[in-house]
This record gives C-alpha cells, sequence and structure tokens, in this order.
C-alpha cells in the first residue's frame, strides 16, 4: 500500500504533465489561428467543439464523469478561442441571470459576456458587430415562447447558430436566510409564474412583486432585510445572500432553451436542428398544405409557434423547428416545395442539437 504522501506526489506528477500538455495544445490552437486568419476562415466553429467532446466522452473509461469531462474541455475550448482571437458576447442581462449561465454554458469564463438590457439590444450588438455572437432565451418548458426573442427575428437577419438548453432550478434567496423574516418576494414574471403554486402554499400573504430579471431582484434584496428574491444559486453567490429555500420552481421537469445568434450559418454537425419562419396565404387546406412537404418526406417536426403579424389584423406568422441540417437535399427540397403555398419563408438557421 502506498502513503498519502506518495500519492500525491504521482497526483503533482501528473497535474504537471496536464500542465505540460495544456501548453502544447495552445501552442498548436495558436497556430490553427494563424491559418484561418491567413485564409479569412471562421474562429469559432460549433461543430467542433461537438466532435471534441463526443469523441471524448465516447472515449472515456472512467472514474472521471463524463459531465466533468464536458465542463473541463468547455474552459479548455474558452481559453484556447482566446488565443485564437477575442470571442465577445452579448447576452440578455444582467450579470446572475439564467441567461447569463446560458452564456458561460456555451462560451465558458474566457469569453468576454458583456451584459444587454433588454433582447433587441442583444440583437443589435451582434447586427453591429460589436459582438461575434448573441445568447436570448427562446422558450421555456412550463411557460411556452418568450415573444420578444420571436418578434427579433422577424424584423431582423441574424441566424441560430446553436442552442442551449438549461434545467432551471429557482432558489427562494434573502440576506438572513430566515423564511419568517419575508415579508415581500422580487423576481421577473417567468419564475413567478414557474413557481406560483409554491408561493400560494408557502407564502399565502406576501406581496410578489415583478422586475426585470432575476438578479434585479437579488439587487434589491442585498438592500433590504425583510424581502426575498427568487434567482439562481449564482445570484445567491454575487449578492451574498443566503438559501432559504432550494428548488422551488413547481414543475421539476423545467427547462429553458436559450439560442445562440450570429451572421454567419453553422457547419453540419451530424444531428442537426433547423428552425424556419413563414407566413400564409389565408385559405381552405392550408395548414395541411404547409405541412405535407415535410411529411411525405419523413422529416421529424419538433416544433411549431404562431404569431399575429403586427401590421396586419388576423394574419400570422409560423416558427418551425425540423431535424436536419439545410444544406441536406431531403431538407432543401421540402423548403423550396413548402415556398409555393408561403408568402414568404425564411431561414434562421441550421444548428447542433443540444443534449
Amino acid at each position: 500500500m502506498k502513503t498519502i504522501k506518495e500519492l500525491r506526489k504521482e497526483i503533482d506528477a501528473v497535474d504537471d504533465r496536464i500542465l505540460e500538455l495544456l501548453n502544447r495544445r495552445a501552442a498548436l490552437v495558436i497556430e490553427v489561428g494563424k491559418l484561418k486568419r491567413d485564409d479569412k476562415g471562421e474562429f469559432h466553429v460549433p461543430s467542433r467543439e461537438r466532435e471534441i467532446h463526443e469523441r471524448l466522452t465516447s472515449k472515456n473509461e472512467g472514474p472521471f464523469p463524463n459531465e466533468a469531462l464536458r465542463s473541463v474541455f468547455r474552459e479548455i475550448i474558452s481559453a484556447s478561442l482566446a488565443l485564437e482571437a477575442p470571442m465577445k458576447v452579448a447576452f440578455f442581462g444582467p450579470k446572475a441571470t439564467f441567461t447569463h449561465m446560458a452564456a458561460m454554458h456555451q462560451f465558458g469564463l474566457s469569453a468576454e459576456l458583456v451584459p444587454q438590457k433588454s433582447i433587441p439590444a442583444v440583437f443589435e450588438e451582434v447586427e453591429k458587430g460589436r459582438a461575434q455572437y448573441g445568447v436570448v432565451p427562446v422558450e421555456n418548458s412550463t411557460e411556452g415562447m418568450v415573444s420578444h426573442t420571436l418578434d427579433m427575428f422577424m424584423e431582423g437577419n441574424l441566424l441560430i447558430n446553436a442552442e442551449v438548453l438549461l434545467e432551471i432550478h429557482h432558489n427562494l434567496l434573502s440576506r438572513t436566510g430566515r423564511f419568517e423574516d419575508i415579508k415581500k418576494v422580487y423576481s421577473h414574471p417567468q419564475p413567478i409564474a414557474q413557481c406560483r403554486n409554491w408561493l400560494a402554499e408557502n407564502l399565502p400573504n406576501v406581496p410578489v412583486v415583478d422586475v426585470a430579471s432575476t438578479a434585479v431582484a437579488a439587487q434589491i434584496v442585498s438592500d433590504d432585510y425583510t424581502a426575498a428574491a427568487i434567482a439562481s444559486e449564482l445570484a445567491a453567490t454575487m449578492y451574498d445572500l443566503k438559501v432559504v429555500r432550494e428548488r422551488i420552481e413547481d414543475q421539476v421537469n423545467n427547462f429553458t432553451r436559450f439560442l445562440v445568434i450570429g451572421k454567419k450559418m453553422a457547419e453540419k454537425s451530424g444531428d442537426d436542428k433547423t428552425s424556419l419562419m413563414f407566413s400564409v396565404k389565408d385559405e381552405v387546406g392550408i395548414l395541411y398544405r404547409m405541412l405535407e412537404p415535410f411529411a411525405k418526406r419523413g422529416i421529424n417536426l419538433s416544433k411549431i409557434e404562431s404569431r399575429p403579424l403586427k401590421k396586419k389584423a388576423w394574419e400570422y406568422i409560423f416558427f418551425l423547428d425540423l431535424a436536419g441540417h439545410i444544406n441536406e437535399p431531403v431538407i432543401a427540397e421540402a423548403v423550396q416545395e413548402l415556398k409555393e403555398c408561403c408568402q414568404f419563408v425564411k431561414v434562421l438557421g441550421s444548428y447542433p442539437r443540444a443534449k
């Protein structure tokens, strides 16, 4: 049996080897960056990141867990991208919101993550080139679609480059951590809706106040010892708050989907999703006709959502998610056929499907 001292010496030797290999990897990344710059290629390729993660997790024999392996390599890739070229990402802020967490999940801690006050501001930062990418919420499994994000796709020309799925856990936070001190609760309308039953049962006579974000709620509560916020654990850390109750969301499986937006179409990854936006003429059988091109080709549709056109009463825009990449012939053929019964069709992007 080896002693603890001997085992720690071996661990130190392994750590030294890891450090050596990280710097070797960084040197190779810098060389790749030079070639990309000469060829005017894309510095960030989401499909390449996915390929790295899937290759390594498939080869992992343990005992190091796959989820931790993904987290480690997310930060390695993030730091490597920062060596190739500065990565600036706008997100619907402020910091410590779930969108901030989604941005960190996608781009790691080495990217420059810049909070924006509104979803249109995120789109504007990317459209004007002040950020390479933007991160915005689009859908919650409990409360449905985020209308502001869908509206921006109607007005702009940005593309979806990736999607992020986060399991959302809401926590009741306060300065004291004592349930009996709470006289008022602050949060964004979405988390309040997702915790409606819990609040009614546990704080029935306590006023609940809507604010701009969960982070704003945490900031308010950091100066008020009689209030509580519904927010994330990250907000508790950033605003020096204590957790009064964990996981107060009504639904156990509570996920929010976020979109990464950019200017260029993502490359095929082998497991992709395509999002479309289109408007149809108001006539008999139109719903059947717009779904037929996909049904007869065996293309799986994962979502269809409608939004009213703001400029025309009783006319609608449809948003459609389907399995596959727009560069696949069968997908391209179906979309081309769809155009025949639509006033217009717009491809919002093809991108790797979130696991």
